[in-house]
């Protein structure tokens, strides 16, 4: 005898505790739960797309502000480059052979941020850096002299490396009233 197994349903009805509307109605009830958790489960994921999108938005952007950092700090490395090779290639070398002792009348005293600095040079070259002819530049922690035009180049890519440039278009312009002029500076004033 095998007897085919019945669902509850069935049972129940073949009991009569159920009726075949009351069968129905709970049919429909569950098709109906079950739609439901579908479409809760399409929603849950609609949301979770949202989020996902979300991140790679904020990734992206995350992503692009670190190539734009990257990008400017290595062209900060290029033009560091170009300008340690402009000093290095064009520095005027300091003849040492024609500085008498190393004393403060033969330094040239310039500030390099609110910092009182000396450079020995030679007489000649120091009255060029002061008339404007040659500048002092900062390589690093030493400081180096080259002719001006250089020093617009490097001044151009990095301000901060120019020193001590002065204009020598405004000391050739001396003042007509200026009730000083007839006398000449003494080279011992030099600071």
């Amino acid at each position: 005898m095998s007897q085919k197994k019945l669902s509850l349903q069935e049972q129940l009805l073949k009991t009569g505790l159920v009726t075949t509307a009351q069968v129905r109605t709970a049919k429909s009830d569950k098709h109906k739960q079950v739609q439901q958790q579908r479409h809760n489960k399409v929603e849950i994921s609609d949301e979770g797309k949202r989020m996902v999108q979300q991140a790679l938005a904020e990734k992206a952007e995350r992503d692009k502000e670190l190539n734009r950092l990257k990008q400017e700090q290595e062209e900060r490395k290029q033009i560091a480059a170009q300008v340690r090779q402009l000093i290095e290639s064009h520095r005027i070398a300091i003849d040492e052979g024609a500085i008498d002792e190393f004393d403060d009348s033969q330094a040239y005293h310039f500030t390099d941020h609110n910092k009182v600095k000396k450079l020995f040079v030679p007489k000649a070259m120091r009255d060029q850096i002061s008339n404007g002819r040659l500048a002092i530049v900062r390589l690093r922690k030493r400081y180096e002299v080259v002719p001006v035009d250089i020093a617009g180049k490097i001044r151009e890519r990095d301000p901060a490396c120019v020193i001590v440039w002065n204009d020598a278009s405004a000391q050739a312009v001396q003042p007509s009233d200026d009730p000083y002029a007839q006398y000449e500076i003494p080279d011992d004033l030099m600071w």
